[in-house]
C-alpha cells in the first residue's frame, strides 16, 4: 500500500521565514522530539536554518516509549555530539538539568560572562519541533503557568512568544513546523503518532500499516490489550478487535473507522504499553551537528 502524504500549508513556510530571522535572539536551541519516533520527528530543513547555533534535544513523550531504546537514542546523539535528554512534559520537569546542560553547550558564553563578573545569566532559548511533539506542554511545565496555546491537534501553537521562567531561562516559542515532502516510512510514522492529521488519511489503511509494524516489534502488546493471536495476518487481527470491541455496524459488518480510532487512541495514550517505532539502529549515522 503506497501512502502519499504531502503536507506544507502556507504557516509552515512562514514558521520557518520566522525561525531564521529570531535566531539572532536566542543563545541556543531546543529541539523537542517525540521519543517514540526520533529520527522522524526531526525536521531536516532544521539542520539549514540552525546550522552551527547550539542545539539541544529533548526526548518528550519518553513515558510512551520503550525504555531501553530510549537509552540507545540518547547514547547515538552523544556519538553525534548532541546533548540529549529523555522527559516527560506532564510531570515535572528538571529546569536546573536543562539549564546546566545548556551552560556546558553555551562554555564560551559563560568564559566571557565570569570575566565580566556576570554570575549564571539568563540562557535564551528557542523551542522547536514538529506540531504535537508536546512543546507547548513542556513550556507550560517549565514556566509554571499556561503560557502557550495548547491542544490535541496539530499544529494548535499560534505565534511567536517569548516566556520567563524562574531558572534564568527565557523561552522563544514557535509554531510546529513540519517539511514540504517525506519518505513513506517517515510519514507512517508522523501519522501514527497524530504528527499530521487523521482528517487527511485513510485511517483504516494508516491502522492496518501500524498493526503490522507492531506485530513485528510488540507482539505481545496486542495480546495484552485486546486478546488477540499476533501471529495472525493484519487483517484478521483489525478484525478480532473489532470484534471483541463490539466495533459492528448495524448492518453486522465491521466498523474498520471506529476500530483504528480505538487502536490508534490506545497507541497515542500509552494504552498499549511502551512503544519505540524506530530505533537507532536503523537509521544512518548522519552528523547533525
Amino acid at each position: 500500500m503506497a501512502m502519499n502524504i504531502n503536507w506544507y500549508p502556507g504557516h509552515m513556510k512562514k514558521t520557518k521565514e520566522d525561525i531564521t530571522n529570531n535566531l539572532k535572539l536566542v543563545d541556543i536551541v531546543l529541539e523537542i522530539i517525540d521519543a517514540r519516533i526520533p529520527d522522524s520527528s526531526r525536521n531536516p530543513m532544521l539542520n539549514e536554518i540552525i546550522a552551527d547555533k547550539p542545539r539541544m534535544i529533548i526526548m518528550n513523550k519518553a513515558d510512551l516509549a520503550d525504555k531501553d531504546i530510549n537509552k540507545r537514542w540518547i547514547a547515538k546523539f552523544k556519538e553525534e555530539n548532541i546533548a540529549a535528554i529523555t522527559m516527560n512534559s506532564k510531570e515535572k520537569i528538571n529546569v536546573s538539568k536543562i539549564y546546566e546542560i545548556a551552560k556546558l553547550e553555551l562554555a564560551d558564553k559563560f568564559i566571557r560572562n565570569e570575566e565580566k563578573n556576570i554570575k549564571n545569566p539568563v540562557i535564551r532559548m528557542m523551542i522547536v519541533g514538529i506540531p504535537n511533539a508536546g512543546k507547548s506542554t513542556f513550556i507550560n511545565n517549565v514556566a509554571k503557568r499556561k503560557s502557550a496555546n495548547v491542544g490535541n491537534r496539530p499544529g494548535v501553537t499560534k505565534s511567536k512568544q517569548w516566556i520567563k521562567t524562574k531558572a534564568n531561562i527565557e523561552l522563544l516559542d514557535t509554531p510546529g513546523v513540519l517539511w514540504p515532502k517525506f519518505d513513506e516510512n517517515t510519514g507512517l510514522n508522523l501519522s501514527y503518532t497524530h504528527a499530521i492529521k487523521d482528517e487527511i488519511l485513510n485511517v483504516e489503511d494508516l491502522t492496518l500499516k501500524f498493526l503490522e509494524e507492531i506485530q513485528k516489534n510488540y507482539p505481545e502488546s496486542l495480546t495484552d490489550r485486546y486478546g488477540v493471536d499476533p501471529e495472525k495476518p493484519a487483517l484478521e487481527i483489525y478484525e478480532d478487535i473489532a470484534r471483541k470491541r463490539g466495533a459492528i455496524t448495524k448492518g453486522g459488518d465491521f466498523d474498520y473507522t471506529r476500530t483504528a480510532n480505538i487502536i490508534l487512541t490506545d497507541f497515542r495514550s500509552g494504552k498499549l504499553g511502551r512503544i519505540s517505532l524506530e530505533r537507532p539502529w536503523n537509521i544512518p549515522y548522519i552528523m547533525m551537528k
